[in-house]
């Protein structure tokens, strides 16, 4: 029995000494990528873990759960290889009924023309060389993003949903793509506002039909549907003395520029909650311990373009001269693959060129032509901008307003948004950090501008190029010298420029790139400030209760405006149908609430009505921003009472009664479900709640929301830390059989708020909550 047993031993040591993980023996290698998912009420995901390739990891797994489909449709966009799986003349997947779509209004072109254009204008070597000057942090995150992505396609290969199940277009994806899909969010507001205009001047390039608009109007075209609400209060007015955030983005609900809801934690170096931006692997919206934040689209411009003089010694027109000198342009020769009808593959190619400003353009009818004498160019400092990472993780890693505002001025890295935030301190903050170029007020105006409906600068002389500051990248302003203001009463934003911040205060002296100041600001930015002055005006201080109402009050500003004045007008009208929309007017609410009746042919009046010329008889008052300019002009009313006319008779048509009630007609559809919408439009009625509806009105009214709230937060403070409460208003999920497909929508649809768990201990007694380890 002896011998047996030391024949037990000696096996149990060499099975020991085999294994490896015995705690005598060598320990088993640490994983090189682990995470700890856990979920909360609706889906909200929590990733922890002890480094960022960690917290990368984990994230891109748990957002392939809830959007794979979006994900690997968007990537390729962003390769250049839609031609190559859906053919040449098809335009990017559109959502149906809020499932995923790979389609995005900044860039809505034919696949072949979509696939060279991201390929001609993004260059992988200048992101590589930039990412590897970036952060050890940004470097990890991207590296685990990638292996996180790439393990639910290995787990999941054989049961992805029914919208990519089987496609070969589902693939795994490197971190060469992830760079481009974080340059894609850059250039919104630049590079492919001239998308058509680039592809256009390839060599080898068929005739691209373009709009011949001017620039402005282009981008006033872009501004009117991108829209933001951002109110940051501060000790001077919340009833605890600390700082409270509303944070509302009006962003698209479809493809990838849709949010998710997500808090990251590095224990020790990093733990911020609020949404991150599609494939962008780090909170862009949100609060931790100490500070709340949120970003609205900005007015300044983020590009310039430049004439060129060509050099008539060479008879190519790719030679320009900048102060006599000789400059050769360098080309670009990309190719695709396009398939056939037969499904087999077929090449083609395109020559871009590019100058020392950056890349020819092509527009004729819009008065970009290349001739044998002058060419324009597309100068954009968003093109290589592979500072946003860096900059969300310093902006989450901020305690303060002043900690934030420090990381703006040292990384520059926001593309093109105003960052309004508020701290546990009671300050309160607004900047336009965002990248702009470096035109001064001299240049802008003066001889240097060539062609202002182009924002064209004379690039045949040094002196009209971009200038620099010392803290700042080449070309750009420093956040140091652009728009700001520290405030402890409040300070907004509603995606008008700078200047009105707070109305107390009124912005001046900065370039003309940063946006027009003394002009009429939309009525989405007045009723903002309205609502503010008059809770204010009640003599009680503030609380998120109280914003969270501001938030959702659907207030319609035109109708205070013009109806008493419309209404006396038509008063006694022997028209029936002028008649009956009165009384219809008379009878609503003024709001846009689902029990609102008469929203509808408001909406129907109003937009065509606002835009009748020099209609206010007291004019903007550059004073008073909030309250000018207001009353309609007596020579204006019949054209107005006309407007309301041709409203009425068009629901009419419809059947759609004229006092209608707004829930039954404004809806967004989700599994055979229609959710009723309240909110309006926003800058042309003056809803601080804005939804832009994807059709309507027809027969049964309005339909599925493409852009507006989307994600919505009011953070406060107590002695722990962040007390938030919010929404994803169409959910974490593009999936119908996913149960975050559409569980928040009908809690907007009641206004309902719900809790953010920020604390451990909050987040795992949520009656959501389970939890997730995984690890390679």
């Amino acid at each position: 029995m002896r011998f047996l047993g030391l024949i037990r031993l000696a096996l149990a040591i060499i099975l020991a000494a085999c294994s490896g993980g015995s705690e005598h023996g060598t320990p088993p290698p640490a994983p090189a990528f682990a995470a700890n998912i856990m979920r909360t009420s609706h889906g909200v995901v929590h990733v922890r873990a002890e480094d960022f390739r960690g917290i990368g990891y984990g994230l891109a797994y748990a957002y392939a759960q809830d959007n794979v489909c979006m994900f690997a449709d968007t990537l390729l966009t962003v390769r250049g290889e839609r031609s190559r799986y859906f053919g040449a003349d098809a335009h990017a997947t559109r959502s149906v009924n809020g499932e995923y779509g790979a389609a995005s209004d900044f860039v809505d072109m034919r696949n072949d023309e979509s696939d060279f254009f991201f390929r001609g204008y993004l260059d992988l070597d200048e992101l590589r060389a930039g990412y590897a000057v970036a952060s050890q942090e940004t470097r990890d995150l991207l590296a685990g993003y990638v292996a996180g992505y790439n393990r639910y396609l290995r787990e999941r290969a054989a049961q992805l949903p029914a919208a990519c199940a089987n496609a070969a277009w589902v693939k795994p994806i490197t971190v060469d793509d992830m760079y481009l899909v974080l340059a894609e969010k850059a250039l919104h507001a630049s590079g492919e506002v001239f998308a058509r205009e680039f592809v256009a001047a390839g060599r080898g390039a068929t005739p691209v039909s373009i709009s011949a608009r001017r620039v402005p109007e282009r981008l006033a075209a872009l501004q009117a549907r991108l829209g933001s609400n951002a109110l940051a209060l501060g000790r001077a007015l919340t009833a605890d003395g600390r700082g409270l955030l509303l944070g509302n983005p009006h962003y698209p609900w479809t493809s990838t520029d849709r949010f998710y809801q997500a808090h990251l934690t590095v224990p020790g170096k990093y733990d911020a909650m609020g949404v991150i931006l599609g494939g962008i692997p780090i909170v862009v919206i949100g609060f931790n311990q100490d500070l709340a934040w949120t970003h609205t689209v900005t007015t300044a411009l983020h590009f310039t373009t430049f004439k060129l003089q060509l050099d008539q010694a060479d008879p190519s027109g790719t030679s320009y001269l900048v102060d006599g000198v000789v400059y050769k342009m360098r080309p670009r020769t990309v190719s695709i693959e396009v398939r056939q009808p037969d499904g087999s593959l077929a090449a083609r190619s395109r020559t871009f060129y590019f100058s020392k400003f950056g890349p020819v353009l092509l527009n004729p009818a819009a008065g970009m032509e290349w001739t044998t004498t002058s060419a324009f160019v597309l100068a954009d400092p968003n093109r290589a901008n592979t500072r946003m990472l860096d900059q969300w993780l310093a902006i989450g890693r901020s305690h303060s307003v002043d900690e934030l505002k420090g990381a703006l001025d040292s990384v520059v890295g926001l593309p093109w948004i105003n960052t309004v935030a508020a701290d546990r301190h009671g300050q309160t903050l607004f900047a336009d950090a965002s990248v702009v170029p470096h035109v001064t007020a001299a240049q802008f105006g003066g001889p240097c501008l060539a062609v202002p409906d182009l924002l064209a600068l004379d690039g045949a002389r040094s002196s009209c190029a971009w200038g620099a500051d010392p803290d700042a990248p080449a070309g750009i302003f420093s956040p140091k010298n652009a728009p700001f203001l520290q405030r402890s009463d409040y300070v907004a934003n509603s995606n008008d420029s700078y200047w009105l911040t707070n109305a107390n205060q009124l912005l001046t002296g900065y370039s003309p790139m940063y946006g027009r100041t003394q002009v009429e600001q939309k009525l989405r930015t007045r009723i903002g400030f309205k609502l503010l002055q008059q809770r204010v005006a009640q003599g009680r201080p503030l609380t998120a209760g109280d914003v969270e109402q501001l938030a959702f009050a659907n207030r319609i500003y035109a109708a205070e405006l013009v109806l008493p004045q419309v209404l006396a007008a038509c008063g006694g009208a022997a028209e029936p149908l002028l008649a009956d929309a009165c009384d219809a007017l008379a009878r609503w609410d003024r709001h846009a609430d689902l029990d609102s009746k008469g929203a509808l042919l408001f909406r129907e009046f109003w937009n065509a009505a606002a835009q009748l010329p020099d209609k206010w008889t007291v004019a903007l008052d550059p004073a008073d921003p909030v309250n000018t300019p207001h009353t309609l002009r007596a020579a204006a009313l019949p054209a107005v009472l006309d407007a309301l006319r041709l409203a009425a008779a068009r629901l009419r048509a419809l059947k759609l009664p004229l006092d209608a009630r707004l829930g039954q007609y404004q809806t967004d559809v989700r599994n055979g479900v229609a959710v009723p919408i309240h909110g309006a439009i926003g800058d042309i009625d003056g809803s601080y709640n804005s939804v832009h509806m994807g059709s309507g009105p027809d027969a049964s009214g309005y339909h599925q929301v493409i852009w507006g709230t989307s994600y919505v937060q009011v953070v406060g403070f107590d002695a722990q830390g962040p007390v938030a409460r919010g929404l994803l208003v169409y959910g974490q999920s593009v999936d119908p059989s996913s149960p975050w497909y559409c569980d928040q929508l009908p809690l907007y649809s009641r206004k309902e708020w719900s809790a953010l768990p920020f604390h451990e201990r909050d987040v795992r007694a949520d009656p959501g909550y389970v939890a997730q380890k995984i690890s390679e």
